[in-house]
C-alpha cells in the first residue's frame, strides 16, 4: 500500500508561516504541534544535535489527517538562495481555487507577494487554465490555480 502523507517546509519562523496557510488557504492545524529530537532525529536526518518544532496543516479539500503540510523549524536552518521556479528539485505547491484573483490578493495582504503576472491559457482536452505564481511570507512558491 502507498499513501501519500506530506509535504515539508522548512520555516524561519514556523507559526508566522503556518499562520499564513491558515489565513490565506484554510489549512486545519493538526495538533499537537511538535518538538522533536533526540538520537532518533539525528539518525534520520543525519544532523548532530538536530532539534525542530512545527505543525502539520490538514490541506482543504480533505477530511481526514492526511495528506498534511509540514512546517518546521529547525534550531539551526541552513540558508539558500530564493526558489525560482525553474530551480532544479522541488518547485511549488499549489492550491486549486475558485478566483484565483482573490487568493492572489489575499496572498498579498497576509504577507506574500507575486512572481509572475496572472495568466490562461486553453488546454486542448482539459479546459481553461488560470493560474499565477506567488510567494508565502518566507518566500516559498506556491501556485494558485482554477480551472474552467
Amino acid at each position: 500500500m502507498v499513501k501519500y502523507a506530506h509535504t515539508n517546509i522548512i520555516a524561519d519562523d514556523w507559526e508566522k508561516l503556518a499562520e499564513f496557510y491558515i489565513k490565506v488557504f484554510d489549512c486545519k492545524p493538526l495538533y499537537p504541534t511538535r518538538d522533536l529530537s533526540g538520537d532518533w532525529i539525528d539518525k534520520a536526518t543525519g544532523i548532530s544535535d538536530a532539534h525542530f518544532k512545527g505543525i502539520h496543516l490538514c490541506l482543504p479539500g480533505f477530511e481526514s489527517n492526511l495528506p498534511t503540510l509540514e512546517i518546521f523549524q529547525y534550531d539551526t536552518n541552513v540558508d539558500v538562495s530564493l526558489p525560482v521556479p525553474n530551480r532544479k528539485g522541488f518547485g511549488h505547491i499549489c492550491f486549486r481555487v475558485d478566483d484565483v484573483k482573490h487568493y492572489l490578493n489575499l496572498v498579498i495582504e497576509n504577507g506574500g507577494s507575486t512572481v509572475g503576472e496572472m495568466a490562461e491559457h486553453e488546454i486542448e482536452g482539459v479546459g481553461l487554465l488560470c493560474f499565477v505564481y506567488a510567494r508565502d511570507v518566507e518566500g516559498n512558491i506556491v501556485e494558485i490555480q482554477s480551472w474552467k
